[in-house]
């Protein structure tokens, strides 16, 4: 292999390289930046892309190059490649790449090894400046070299890799590319070592965990699903006197669409997500045309809030019940364990629901909210009172082993059921303990009596058994396990 000559450089010109220093470009600079670009650099175009920022490198006082980066392009089958990443990691980590969209040594400053020199000053300050400036960090590189006009020499030298040429597409806009015909060198680099390894990872540290849980997700569904989706809301009531831009069905697969997608926060998420729809997805969710601009709009943050407010959420529970057993069929012996539960609702200041559904399928079966200065015992007591219960199985824990609620369980809908019994329940605890000593682990449902002292007023209470499930007025034999050193039970048949 031939040894490559090194450019001898004079002592002018290497006090000209130790000197030069890097910076980002103020607002007052912008236009002069952008006239340089528009009459010096080959594309004659200072127009970029997504998130961007502009350098200069100065020596002294004096401008001797520019340089800009901007946001990554959507698909580069070598890039990703090079990457291994799968299509949903790409799409949540694509702004962890930057481009370096544009780079020109300014006429009369074409010193030997000043380009190579400027893109190391710059690549060790990018990731902080981008922090800065957009919220998060960086992990690699790209960049693309016409070949009929240049070597990428300054890129090989600064550790860069070749790895091919594109097709030879350019994108115009955010979401648009055009065909130039003429293919690019394609260069890419790490940031730092090991980066690469995190735009494949399966589980990121949790720094950047957090900047990936903060990328939008978009909308994966085609038009035949969305079309389908609509069908479920149509025969909803809308509360609205008269449709302007979007119709009640179409903004509700959006919710459902965003759910699904992991969009929980609220409206400003809602209207985010719905600005990610392409046109296709908003056409088929029946949104109107803006005649002026020929496009499909998508819905705002008000709007959504308006839907989440007067929509009913009865009318709701029975078209969501719907959509979910299109997706999951029918229920099934799957199916027989139901849990209720209540939790916090997230991000909602404290709005409280008891929810049921199958442990196993995770088949959601309905939702009631806990009211003010109440807890989640009646709210469950609803529930069951809705569920069919038939041949199926109740799970809840120890605030709802009361015996109005096994008698729901039981006698009114049907079902068996498996609770849970606390230390702090030291009455009904007892009690089963000494049953199953009594009778090794089988007895009579009828034969728990049940005197809970305070926590009942002093009156008696009679519990329908462990499963408590009687039968054409007969009594089921059922067994209970009770752990004797902390006093829980779990009764079961």
């Amino acid at each position: 292999m031939k040894p490559r000559q090194k450019v001898p450089v004079s002592a002018s010109e290497q006090e000209v390289l130790d000197g030069v220093r890097v910076r980002l470009i103020t607002k007052q600079e912008r236009e002069r930046f952008d006239r340089l670009i528009e009459t010096q650099h080959y594309l004659k175009d200072a127009t970029l892309v997504g998130e961007q920022l502009r350098y200069v490198a100065e020596y002294g006082h004096q401008w001797l190059a520019v340089m800009a980066w901007s946001a990554a392009a959507y698909h580069l089958k070598d890039r990703d490649a090079w990457i291994g990443w799968t299509e949903e990691q790409r799409r949540r980590r694509l702004g962890w790449i930057a481009n370096n969209s544009r780079f020109l040594i300014l006429d009369g400053a074409h010193y030997p090894n000043l380009a190579s020199r400027t893109m190391r000053l710059c690549v060790d300050r990018l990731d902080a400046d981008w922090r800065g400036r957009w919220g998060h960090g960086l992990l690699a590189m790209e960049s693309f070299v016409d070949g009929q006009l240049f070597r990428g020499t300054c890129y090989r030298a600064s550790g860069w890799t070749h790895l091919g040429q594109t097709d030879g597409w350019g994108r115009q806009r955010e979401d648009f590319y055009v065909r130039h015909d003429r293919p690019k060198q394609l260069w890419v680099r790490e940031l730092w070592p090991g980066a690469l390894g995190l735009l494949r990872a399966q589980t990121l540290p949790p720094e950047w965990e957090a900047q990936e849980a903060a990328v939008v997700p978009h909308c994966p569904y085609k038009v035949k699903q969305l079309k389908r989706m609509i069908e479920y809301f149509r025969g909803m009531t809308d509360w609205r006197g008269w449709i302007k831009d979007y119709p009640y069905e179409g903004l509700l697969a959006v919710v459902l669409c965003a759910t699904l997608c992991g969009v929980v926060l609220g409206q400003r998420d809602l209207g985010a997500f719905a600005k990610g729809l392409t046109q296709a997805q908003r056409r088929t969710l029946r949104f109107k045309k803006n005649r002026r601009t020929g496009k499909y709009p998508a819905p705002g943050e008000t709007t959504f809030f308006r839907v989440l407010k007067f929509t009913d959420p009865w009318e709701l529970e029975v078209a969501l019940q719907g959509c979910q057993e299109h997706v999951l069929g029918p229920p099934t012996e799957e199916d027989r364990l139901i849990a209720f539960d209540g939790k916090t609702l997230k991000s909602s200041r404290g709005i409280e629901l008891a929810s049921a559904f199958s442990v196993k399928t995770g088949r959601w079966l309905g939702t009631e909210a806990i009211q003010p200065e109440s807890n989640e015992i009646p709210a469950v007591q609803r529930l069951i009172a809705r569920t069919d219960m038939t041949g199926r199985t109740g799970v809840a824990d120890a605030l709802n082993t009361q015996v109005e609620t096994v008698q729901q369980i039981v006698r009114e809908q049907g079902g068996d059921y498996v609770l849970t019994v606390k230390g702090n329940q030291k009455g009904l605890g007892q009690t089963l303990q000494q049953l199953w000593d009594a009778r090794q682990g089988a007895f009579s449902p009828s034969a728990i009596d049940v005197r809970s002292g305070a926590e009942s007023g002093n009156q008696q209470r009679t519990m329908g058994g462990a499963s408590g499930r009687t039968l054409r007025g007969q009594c089921r034999t059922s067994r209970v396990s009770v752990c004797p050193t902390s006093g829980q039970a779990l009764a079961r048949d």
